[in-house]
């Protein structure tokens, strides 16, 4: 029971920041790492190691950024709102304004039209042909030409719509 009269209960529920200011280095951060991640174009459906290892990478290095060594509980709780505010707002903002989920989810990209690969947009895409070929064993499929249309879509994955 000592153990708990030696706890700093003001430094432990007082913030030493303003809640203003952690608020605003969230949102700078939150937003800095949106626009990094949406030009990586890659969304949680298609993390491999290697991104998962930048995103938890990223975090560290912007938690700094956003924290400025905060100590309370407080200011954790804050921060982590914060986060979570931006993240719930722009996906409500998606839902109820068309244009705005145009910025926030990229549009399917064909892989496949009519059998033939669409190698300009594996490129883009960073999908290589033995990937894209797994896909199609996955859905059933031998060969590229049993495949009208392959679509790499917002979440990352990769959709398949049979030739009939």
């Amino acid at each position: 029971m000592s153990t708990f009269h030696s706890i700093d209960w003001q430094a432990f529920f007082i913030p030493s920041l303003p809640i203003g200011e952690i608020f605003l280095r969230g949102t700078i951060v939150y937003f800095f790492l949106f626009i990094v991640l949406r030009l990586l174009r890659r969304e949680a459906g298609a993390l491999g190691i290697s991104d998962l290892l930048v995103v938890v990478l990223i975090a560290d290095a912007a938690q700094n950024a956003m924290a400025h060594d905060y100590k309370s509980i407080t200011e954790g709780l804050v921060l982590v709102s914060t986060l979570a505010f931006w993240d719930y707002f722009l996906d409500w903002l998606g839902y109820h304004f068309p244009a705005v989920q145009r910025l926030l989810r990229p549009p399917p990209r064909l892989l496949i039209k009519d059998g033939r690969l669409q190698r300009r947009n594996l490129r883009l895409e960073m999908v290589s042909e033995e990937e894209l070929m797994g896909k199609l064993r996955e859905e059933g499929i031998e060969r590229l030409e049993e495949v009208k249309q392959s679509y790499i879509e917002a979440n990352g994955t990769i959709s398949v719509i049979k030739k009939d």
